[in-house]
């Protein structure tokens, strides 16, 4: 690697820590999109992705929990169910075509970012309901059922567990937005472990750009969670909503090209 590629895989990992510090999403969301227009394959942008996002979601889970204490309980039931699942949504991602994948994961981000947009609209409607009918408690059966089915889109698209999950938890089950993404980021951690390992023995993770991207990223995850905690909630959702249809632009952009 030259030394011009490490200098912007560093500053391209610290700008990506930055936003998945302040979004919790480990960055992970930010880096496919950027690594496929490096000319990688949406399954080998996905897996050097998660080179960077482990590290990073490791120290955002410290960081968020220093500030807001995390259910370790629900934490570990949540994993226990992503564990059983990444596995096969990894082995299913890596059995298909590249741009079936890669129009899939755009569908998915577009459904999460119509979802931040109505939880906005509807907002008022929502805190006055949630005066008259209590919030459904996050028991461990749910946490593992909610873990199953981010292991699951977690393996299948390299990242997007916590995505997922951070809505249901903020929505169904009330939690304040940062809150819901350290629970979040919490129950992947061993999911996205065994996602990296499955894209790596499949040749499909490129640990070259991946490190100087998790250093760059590592160094940035903090400033991150310190911003987060300055801005409302409604803004968190807002910038989570702007990123997510970002990225639903740039990978129907990238299919078209590709």
């Amino acid at each position: 690697m030259s030394v011009f590629l490490l200098f912007v895989c560093l500053v391209s990992g610290a700008a990506v820590g930055f936003l998945g510090g302040l979004l919790g999403n480990g960055g992970g969301l930010i880096a496919i999109p950027a690594l496929m227009f490096l000319g990688m394959s949406q399954q080998l942008a996905q897996g050097t992705a998660l080179i960077m996002v482990l590290p990073a979601i490791t120290l955002a889970v410290r960081k968020y929990n220093q500030r807001t204490q995390i259910d370790k309980g629900i934490a570990l039931t949540g994993a226990a169910g992503a564990v059983s699942f990444t596995w096969l949504g990894a082995k299913l991602a890596l059995g298909i075509n590249s741009s079936t994948l890669r129009l899939s994961y755009a569908f998915f981000l577009f459904l999460l970012a119509s979802f931040y947009v109505l939880q906005g609209v509807n907002k008022k409607f929502v805190n006055k309901s949630s005066l008259i009918k209590p919030a459904p408690i996050l028991t461990r059966l749910r946490a593992a059922i909610l873990g199953m089915a981010s292991g699951m889109l977690g393996g299948f698209f390299g990242v997007g567990g916590a995505l997922m999950i951070v809505p249901i938890i903020a929505s169904v089950f009330r939690f304040d937005h940062i809150s819901a993404q350290a629970l979040a980021l919490a129950m992947i951690i061993p999911g996205s472990t065994i996602a990296l390992i499955t894209y790596s023995l499949a040749g499909q993770a490129n640990w070259l750009v991946g490190i100087p991207l998790a250093i760059g990223s590592l160094i940035f995850v903090p400033l991150g969670v310190k911003q987060a905690y300055k801005l409302s909630e409604n803004k968190l959702r807002a910038c989570f909503a702007s990123l997510l249809l970002c990225m639903v632009l740039m990978l129907v952009i990238e299919t078209c090209i590709l």
